[in-house]
């Protein structure tokens, strides 16, 4: 016959088996609510900056900006300048933003990149150069043009004065690797506006018949 304090400790020792087994239970259960909590919020976030950018899109037309920015771009005080922010890396949310403008029938960007971009270092910052390469690649080589940092932070400046401009502040931690697109009217192009110009004058004023 079982002693009674060996049957106590068995009885003891299943309890604590117990107990050990809820307890690991609880902390999945802890876990996995975590995760699905954070790919909510994640997904809450995507949805508010897309949200945002799909509603401006369909309003703004020529001479409004739109700039997908490293995460450290400052927030504007001009209340025409909107900041909209995501948990995206910066090639994910520029691929999205060109993606849209692009498939638009009523504006084009014009895009603009930091001439420092060209001198961000790989030894200094690991994954740069394939950065680069992400963030010109939905645009053609005609869409683009390498400015100084000062020299668009001047256009931005002066274009907010009178315009709308939508920031979205991307997850990115490299240097001078914003995005800056002012939009343009998508279905008039360059070479229409440098015919109507020079004849403007000769054709003198316009009259109704």
């Amino acid at each position: 016959m079982m002693h009674h304090d060996e049957l106590s400790r068995r009885q003891w020792s299943s309890h604590e088996n117990s107990e050990w087994k809820l307890g690991v239970i609880a902390c999945v259960l802890a876990l996995l609510t975590s995760l699905s909590f954070a790919q909510t919020q994640a997904g809450e976030s995507s949805s508010r900056w897309k949200a945002v950018f799909q509603n401006r899109l369909a309003s703004f037309g020529h001479r409004n900006w739109i700039i997908v920015a490293d995460s450290a771009f400052p927030v504007y005080a001009t209340p025409g300048i909107e900041l909209a922010s995501s948990t995206e890396i910066l090639s994910s949310v520029l691929k999205y933003v060109a993606g849209a403008i692009s498939s638009s029938r009523h504006v084009r960007a014009t895009v603009f990149l930091g001439q420092e971009l060209q001198f961000v270092e790989e030894r200094d910052y690991p994954g740069v150069s394939e950065l680069r390469k992400q963030i010109t690649a939905p645009f053609s080589r005609d869409q683009v043009s390498s400015i100084s940092h000062t020299e668009v932070m001047s256009k931005i400046d002066e274009a907010g004065k009178t315009f709308r401009i939508l920031f979205i502040k991307a997850s990115e931690t490299i240097p001078y690797t914003s995005v800056y697109m002012r939009l343009d009217c998508g279905y008039m192009n360059d070479e229409v506006e440098q015919k109507i110009r020079p004849a403007m004058p000769a054709a003198g004023s316009w009259e109704l018949k």
